[in-house]
This record gives structure tokens, sequence and C-alpha cells, in this order.
């Protein structure tokens, strides 16, 4: 895992790494998923590959149970074999279903919330919706970061937040996101 930035706002730390969101020793992290917690490819499937099948095997009970997770929305499984206690699912939307940058929003909100509601003290993002969604990487690291920071703003049991990237341009798009957002906020 390779430090990229890390700031401390207040209580909290928020920091950017480069590396494998599966290798995060956060007490939860986000997985970029679908209505049907499908554990497919991308990070989903990095996921149950490296957790073990009891995560897929959850998300299928939560869909019996509660039904397809809305765009927008999230679930909660335990995290099988990762160093993480929890993955927290959050579907994100698809580039050209409508209304994408506040489905991405409300992605990433009901994440920290779920995080919030099971007194996590930290959690790992991947760039939701990005990968074979389509979403661009920039307007995903606006909204992201804009939205955490606007969040830890309020109550909340997290203490850090960590937005594990992967690859130079998801790096540099965030980190250029996040100084600017930062620098904004400090005049």
């Amino acid at each position: 895992m390779a430090l990229i930035l890390k700031k401390k706002l207040g209580e909290i730390e928020v920091r950017l790494v480069e590396g494998d969101i599966t290798e995060m020793e956060t007490d939860a992290i986000v997985n970029a998923a679908n209505s049907r917690l499908a554990h497919g490819g991308g990070v989903a499937g990095a996921i149950v590959r490296k957790g073990g099948l009891s995560i897929m095997e959850e998300s299928e009970m939560w869909i019996v149970a509660r039904g397809e997770v809305p765009v927008g929305s999230a679930a909660i499984t335990s995290a099988g074999d990762l160093p993480a206690k929890y993955v927290i699912h959050a579907v994100g939307p698809r580039m050209g279903e409508g209304d994408e940058d506040e489905k991405l929003k409300s992605a990433t909100l009901s994440a920290l919330q779920f995080a919030d509601k099971h007194h996590l003290k930290s959690i790992a993002f991947p760039a939701i919706s990005t990968g074979i969604f389509g979403y661009p990487l920039d307007r995903c690291a606006q909204i992201m970061l804009s939205n955490v920071l606007e969040y830890i703003k309020h109550k909340t049991s997290l203490e850090k937040i960590v937005f594990c990237l992967w690859g130079d341009e998801s790096v540099n798009v965030f980190k250029k996101t996040f100084e600017r957002l930062i620098d904004s906020k400090s005049q």
C-alpha cells in the first residue's frame, strides 16, 4: 500500500492510497457493487476471490431477504477472510442511466451511514462506478471526495476514511481533486 496523501480534518484522518482494497486493514471496505450484489469481476470479484465464498453467500442471502439493492443504496456483509471486518456493498450508477451524479452521491453517503450504524472507526472506498460502469473518473473524485468532506463535518463514529485507488490515473485525479477541495475550504 503506497500512501499518496494524508490529511487530518478535525478528528478525522482522510487518506489517499494506491493499492489493493482487499488488503486494507480497515473496519470496512466498500465494494463497488451492482444491484444484485453479484460478484463477477472487478472489485467485487477480487473481494470474493480473496475473502472467500461466505461473502458471496451473505450477499445472496441479503437479496433473498430484502430484494435487489437500489442504485444509490448499500448493503453490508461480513468480510470473510479479508483483513477488514465488513464489506459495504455500495451500488453506484451506470453511465447513461440518468441522474448519475446524484446516485453516486447517494451510494457514497449510504456507505458512510452503514459505517456509522455499525459504529465503525475506519472505512476504505474504491473509485465507485469508474470500471465497467463507465463513470468518468474526474466526476467520481469530485462527488465522492466533496461528499465525504461534507459528511465528516457532522458527528460520526469514523476516525479514518481511506480512498484506495488503483493505477496512476486514479491516484492523480483523486489527489488533484482532494488538494483543490481542501484549498477551497481553507479560503
